[in-house]
């Protein structure tokens, strides 16, 4: 697993910044205003900070990085200026931070934030983008000694604040590791090994394997890993640290480890991108590990559908009628439907079992949610106006792309079936809203619940806000800010 960096904060000593090695960063305000450690910067550099400022500080945006390459008067091979207001959003600040994150380059850093009301945010932005996955490169591995020291005022309250956003971030990177790993190494049986080792957190973590899911009656889960020699699985992650018998929010992932389409094959050009298929089991799996690291007061239960899908002798065929837990028939249309039939047999198992309080699912369900919403948003469907703003204030809190998108009959009825209750997909027209109706009808009216369609966010070609390209590791933040503001048992004493 890639470990996110090392960042510590300390009491600000202007003096060692002439010994410091590797990279030292510095906070100028956009009116060109200079801290005790960028004063001593610019002394050590004989005005070079200054000469910086003169040229860049009224054009500067929040977070603009200017670099003096191997400064004259220190031993650091980079000094970095950053252009940053005190008065800046946390989004802002965490942000700039990525900047730093982006420059360090398996270097040490050091950072002087001084009094900035956000040094956390900027340590939490840096944390995040420092991320490369290279666990296949061969070669002897890169040299990194994965530390960021940050000169803070109250490096002890600074500390407290940061704690629980570096434990965010490495759920994300958690999740982003998952949904980086070739198939032929994240199989089903490795996916639910890696969940099994969260016990070590204290997470409840229970693996429930293809017989016991016959005996359920998950026909629709099962069905679509038919074809493939992984078994298929679910794994159940049960985080209790809120109040006793509270109902749990249920976070439900779609987990496919890979996608070929099954019978209703992909076209070959793209197919290896579906290793990505399984984004939405990362995101809860990333979520339920952020909420063990900082030990949330909070009652939450993660469930992951494993399964691949494969075309064989035995795989699922267009037309075949399968049954899912709930009872309801299920004509399969396209076997490249399948993420659907994975996530309506664990919606029926999770409200079965642990009656939750309100229901997110995640899915890199549809391509049509691509053509609709880019790589900018995921799209968001509910039948809860209240918990869906929710979500979205969490999102938007986080600087995390989403946008709803509608449900209504008319939808549904494009999934009527001539033979079966009904079909796993509507065809092309309004794709991501009928496969959204799908689900829809395994969940109750009066149970608040989300479906997430992140097909267009789990994994870009460029460069995001907070990653590299690849795996973006979205959607923790948010369900990690959802739990916080609605799900957390606030005691007196708090």
């Amino acid at each position: 697993m890639v470990k996110p960096v090392s960042v510590t904060f300390e009491d600000t000593d202007i003096d060692v910044l002439a010994t410091t090695e590797g990279r030292v960063a510095i906070i100028i305000t956009p009116d060109g205003r200079m801290d005790t450690a960028a004063r001593r910067a610019n002394r050590l550099s004989r005005g070079a900070v200054k000469r910086v400022i003169e040229a860049k500080a009224e054009e500067s945006k929040p977070g603009d990085i200017v670099t003096i390459a191997y400064p004259a008067g220190m031993a650091a091979e980079a000094l970095d200026v950053m252009f940053l207001a005190r008065n800046v959003t946390a989004v802002e600040a965490r942000k700039a931070g990525v900047g730093l994150g982006r420059l360090r380059k398996a270097k040490p850093m050091l950072v002087c934030a001084g009094p900035h009301r956000h040094a956390a945010q900027i340590a939490f932005g840096c944390a995040l983008r420092d991320y490369e996955f290279e666990d296949h490169r061969s070669g002897p591995a890169k040299e990194d000694d994965r530390a960021v020291r940050f000169m803070v005022s109250k490096p002890e309250d600074v500390t407290q604040k940061a704690l629980p956003l570096l434990a965010i971030a490495e759920g994300v990177f958690f999740t982003r590791d998952l949904t980086n790993e070739p198939a032929n190494v994240l199989t089903t049986t490795e996916f639910a090994n890696r969940l099994a080792d969260m016990v070590d957190l204290g997470l409840d973590v229970e693996v429930i394997e293809e017989e016991k899911l016959k005996d359920l009656g998950m026909g629709a889960l099962l069905s679509v890993g038919e074809g493939s020699e992984s078994p298929s699985k679910v794994v159940v992650m049960q985080w209790s640290g809120g109040e006793k018998d509270a109902a749990p929010l249920a976070l439900i992932g779609k987990g496919v480890v890979f996608d070929t389409g099954g019978i209703s094959l992909k076209p070959a050009a793209g197919m290896e991108d579906m290793t990505m298929d399984m984004g939405g089991a990362g995101v809860v799996s990333g979520v339920m590990r952020a909420l063990a690291l900082r030990k949330a007061p909070a009652n939450v239960v993660g469930l992951v559908g494993l399964v691949e899908n494969m075309p064989s002798g035995k795989a699922t065929r267009p037309g075949d009628v399968v049954t899912s837990m709930k009872g309801d028939t299920i004509e399969v249309i396209n076997t490249d439907a399948e993420g659907r039939l994975v996530l309506c047999d664990v919606l029926h198992y999770a409200q079965e079992r642990f009656k939750p309080a309100a229901m997110v699912d995640l899915a890199t369900l549809t391509g049509a949610i691509i053509i609709g919403l880019g790589h900018e948003n995921a799209g968001v469907f509910s039948n809860n106006d209240a918990f869906c703003n929710a979500f979205l204030k969490a999102a938007k809190t986080e600087g995390e792309g989403a946008w709803r998108m509608p449900l209504a009959k008319a939808y549904d009825n494009l999934i009527k079936s001539r033979v079966a209750d009904m079909k796993n997909t509507g065809g092309r027209p309004a794709g991501s809203i009928t496969a959204a109706e799908f689900l829809h009808r395994f969940v109750p009216d009066d149970m608040p619940w989300i479906h997430l369609d992140i097909a267009g966010v789990a994994s870009v070609k460029a460069e995001t806000a907070y990653a590299p390209s690849g795996a973006t590791g979205w959607g923790v933040m948010a369900l990690d800010r959802l739990v916080a503001d609605k799900f957390e048992t606030v005691t007196e004493a708090e």
